[in-house]
């Protein structure tokens, strides 16, 4: 019998830490824990209010499923009884990690994937003034990618700043819905000249049809519009890349479908993550094997991580162990 619990955790962040959509000093997760009275697999995710999500109701959400884990529903079974989303995404995840451990064999070989090797991530900078921004990408200016959080007006100016202070970074940018249309234009050749490599989710995700009418001098890259893999088809013409998260997902089982579906379509891949711990990147680091653009900065932008916790040697990140996940 699978006994399952389910609790809140805020962790600090190592500063302020700012989006399109607000500023945060700490960030609130959920942690799921599945036991069959020998063995534990967890998972984890974040309480999202984009989509509506809170950690009460996340847990209260864990807490309901608990009798039909109990009775037997697979993680199979469990794609169909929850909807994608964060509270999925810690379930799946913590079932993965128990069969792991009842089997003693690592997630990615039940995956049937290859053993996965170190990725490099990208370093993200909150939004802020030009010079503000500038301060922070040079004190990280040594790191080979860095992602750039935008707002709208005045970006070109962020980017500038950037540049200037971290002229050896790629650059990728992610404006989090808040451009308008109108703005594509003003922006997308001008960010290029400027080195940016690509731009995730300029526009909100239910008005992200203008796109197709627009020229894509560099890729786009869907995050808040691409949620699993039933919406890769919808956003051909107006995406070049998605970004998968599992938190949108509703987890690693999910995730691997929407890789294999964009791989299909052609499209390129991304892996990102929610302001967490090493616990919800470790599922996520098997996906990103191969991504085109991994962001799995998590918890470089915390105060502390979890024990055992993923090892980064600067933007490099390495397999997650055992103790941790998988």
């Amino acid at each position: 019998m699978i006994r399952l619990s389910a609790r809140a955790e805020s962790w600090p962040l190592a500063k302020a830490f700012a989006i399109s959509r607000g500023r945060r000093t700490e960030t609130e997760l959920v942690v799921c824990e599945v036991s069959d009275g020998s063995h534990t697999g967890r998972g984890e995710c974040m309480a999202n209010a984009r989509y509506g999500e809170t950690q009460a109701g996340i847990v209260a959400e864990l807490e309901a499923l608990g009798p039909s884990l109990a009775a037997g529903l697979s993680r199979i079974a469990l794609q169909e009884r929850m909807l994608p989303g964060a509270a999925r995404n810690a379930v799946d995840c913590a079932l993965w990690d128990l069969e792991a451990k009842q089997r003693g064999r690592p997630v990615w070989a039940l995956a049937g994937l290859p053993p996965p090797q170190p990725v490099q991530t990208v370093y993200t900078l909150s939004v802020d003034t030009p010079d503000r921004m500038a301060a922070a990408a040079r004190t990280e200016a040594t790191r080979p990618i860095l992602k750039m959080k935008l707002t709208g007006e005045g970006d070109l100016d962020r980017v500038a700043a950037v540049r200037q202070a971290a002229p050896n970074a790629r650059l990728v940018v992610d404006a989090n819905e808040a451009w308008t249309p109108a703005m594509i234009g003003r922006f997308a050749t001008a960010l290029k000249d400027l080195g940016v490599q690509m731009i995730e989710q300029p526009l909100p995700a239910d008005a992200d049809a203008a796109l197709a009418d627009y020229p894509h001098p560099l890729p786009f890259c869907a995050d808040e519009s691409c949620h699993t893999a039933a919406d890769v088809e919808r956003l051909r013409g107006r995406y070049e890349m998605l970004n998968i998260k599992l938190d949108k997902t509703g987890g690693l089982t999910e995730a691997l479908r929407l890789r294999a579906a964009a791989q299909a379509a052609g499209m390129q891949v991304m892996v990102g993550c929610m302001v967490a711990t090493s616990l919800s990147m470790a599922p996520a680091f098997l996906v990103a094997q191969g991504a085109a653009v991994v962001d799995l900065d998590g918890p470089l932008l915390l105060g502390q991580d979890r024990p055992h916790g993923l090892r980064y040697d600067g933007s490099i990140v390495h397999p997650p162990s055992p103790e941790l996940w998988g």
